[in-house]
């Protein structure tokens, strides 16, 4: 099975991927602002799907605590969890009360319940579970009763016990239905999958959120290491140097943040190597149309 491991690592056998943000010394990493607001976020994120959801001892924590240092040591802010991903949120928590600079840190996470009172008692266990006193962003997963629950979330918003509001999805089946929330409510986000391989969003969604100014979270941008197989048997092409791209990892994260629409991408992973390759890819220069179309083909070719 090929995976993101085999590719990096048959790629630094030959000299060509960097594990580390080169530019990091001499430039800051990328940032975009959130519509609804003047505040920016940078635009690598951090999720916790999978990944997160291990018992809370300290073997397997040690390097998943490596993993949010590298984050915020390079520049990362969010961290996107939910209820759906088992201990995710208590782990998260666990790090957040470790790890250095986490003081800074924009914590977003999901309600997925039916019932009203039942979904104001899972955000309050979300909020107390990740050790935050305020959650910066609270998503409805999947759309999941989501008439009842945005009802909650802008109260809650108002009341100042979350900062901003939104929805979420992870396949395009659902897209038809996340349109027309999109259109008839107002968000400050909309988190959705898109990828090299996965460029449904572009057709209404991607437009939709930048014509209306709401904020977008990007989910599986390596569609769980597909995008690695896709390339096992391609060297990275030198021109992509040209966008600041020293491996297929930023290479991928680069084509994305080439959108427009796109405010903040969230790959998950659990290996620090992994996380600071995630982060170089929100330095430096990011891909015009034109090249991002190059980017396509040679990867389909």
């Amino acid at each position: 099975m090929v995976t993101r491991r085999t590719v990096v690592g048959g790629l630094g056998a030959s000299g060509l991927v960097a594990l580390t943000p080169t530019r990091a010394m001499d430039s800051a990493i990328l940032r975009r602002q959130i519509p609804s607001s003047s505040e920016t976020l940078p635009v690598i994120g951090l999720g916790t799907s999978r990944t997160f959801n291990v018992e809370s001892e300290a073997k397997q924590l040690a390097p998943l605590l490596e993993v949010v240092q590298t984050f915020f040591d390079q520049g990362g802010t969010l961290i996107d969890s939910s209820p759906m991903y088992g201990r995710a949120e208590a782990v998260t928590g666990d790090l957040l009360s470790r790890a250095r600079g986490s003081g800074d840190v924009f914590a977003a996470t999901k309600v997925w319940i039916e019932g009203a009172a039942e979904g104001k008692a899972q955000m309050q266990e979300s909020i107390n579970l990740m050790g935050v006193e305020t959650m910066d962003l609270m998503q409805i997963h999947n759309l999941r009763d989501w008439q009842v629950q945005l009802k909650t979330l802008r109260r809650w918003k108002d009341e100042g016990k979350i900062r901003y509001i939104g929805i979420t999805t992870s396949r395009a089946s659902q897209y038809d239905a996340f349109a027309k929330v999109m259109a008839s409510e107002p968000l400050d986000f909309v988190q959705l999958n898109y990828s090299m391989g996965e460029r449904e969003a572009e057709q209404v969604l991607l437009p939709m959120a930048q014509d209306k100014g709401i904020a977008t979270l990007i989910n599986r941008p390596y569609m769980r290491g597909v995008m690695f197989s896709r390339v096992k048997d391609k060297a990275l092409p030198d021109w992509a140097a040209e966008i600041d791209a020293s491996s297929w990892g930023q290479f991928f994260l680069k084509f994305i943040l080439g959108h427009p629409a796109v405010t903040c991408i969230i790959p998950a992973t659990s290996k620090a190597h992994h996380m600071a390759d995630n982060m170089a890819g929100g330095y430096g220069l990011v891909p015009d149309q034109a090249m991002r179309q190059r980017m396509l083909e040679y990867v389909a070719a």
